[in-house]
């Protein structure tokens, strides 16, 4: 029997073709299956593409998808109303603990540096072979068609951490985030949401990114303790969140 061909779907509200990936296994919730569709077509500009970030759209490189997994609707898109954000007595015990940290914003970079520490990180945090590919490295982390920038975490020079950001209209968008493991005391990764936050504030814009928030997902529990924060409803409205 010949092998179906892809289906075409469309996105109705800005008129664009998507594809179907396969099913695959589900990387936040054990035992279900997960479905990505990616959008084809021309690549989005800055404003459509904050238009995608309200319908569920992320970008990993040149690739612009969203989950549409069978029976399950647990990938919830999280951002924090810029103006409204107040650090926790926890978030702002993390800013004093960094107040020897240097933020500096600049292009993106996948020089020896760069790459040294993402391996580190992915070997400490994610256990994952791939880091260790240069070419995925850069197709993940040095490829974008949307202004994108990077914060690199200096202590005395030496690079600790990296936060990788688009911007796109009124918002910035949390795209990735590796660190130093032996600088895990220092709880850099809330501290690179509050640089995020503060390069918001810096640009004058109204809303933080974060991608999806998963409920029963432990990695993804930090999201919303950036408050307050809004989910985005699956009629397409987003309303202020409220802890699980």
């Amino acid at each position: 029997m010949d092998a179906q061909e892809p289906q075409l779907e469309w996105l109705p509200e800005m008129g664009l073709p998507m594809l179907r990936g396969d099913r695959d296994e589900c990387p936040y919730l054990p035992q279900r299956a997960a479905e990505l569709v990616y959008l084809l077509g021309p690549v989005p500009s800055a404003s459509d593409y904050r238009s995608l970030l309200d319908l569920r759209f992320r970008r990993n490189g040149l690739v612009f998808y969203r989950p549409d997994c069978p029976g399950c609707r647990a990938c919830v898109p999280l951002r924090v109303p810029v103006g409204a954000f107040h650090a926790s007595r926890s978030q702002r015990r993390v800013a004093r603990r960094n107040a020897d940290i240097t933020v500096a914003a600049g292009p993106l970079s996948t020089d020896d540096e760069h790459f040294e520490l993402f391996c580190q990180y992915q070997a400490s945090v994610h256990a994952d072979d791939l880091a260790y590919d240069r070419s995925l490295f850069a197709q993940f982390l040095g490829c974008s068609a949307l202004p994108t920038f990077e914060l690199r975490y200096l202590l005395r020079g030496r690079l600790v951490g990296v936060s990788v950001v688009d911007a796109c209209g009124d918002a910035l968008s949390s795209v990735y985030f590796y660190s130093e493991p032996a600088e895990a005391r220092r709880s850099l990764g809330v501290f690179s949401g509050l640089a995020e936050l503060a390069e918001c504030r810096r640009r004058g814009l109204r809303y933080w990114y974060l991608g999806y928030w998963v409920a029963g997902c432990r990695k993804m529990e930090y999201k919303v303790r950036f408050r307050p924060y809004e989910l985005l409803g699956s009629d397409g409205v987003w309303r202020g969140g409220t802890d699980a």
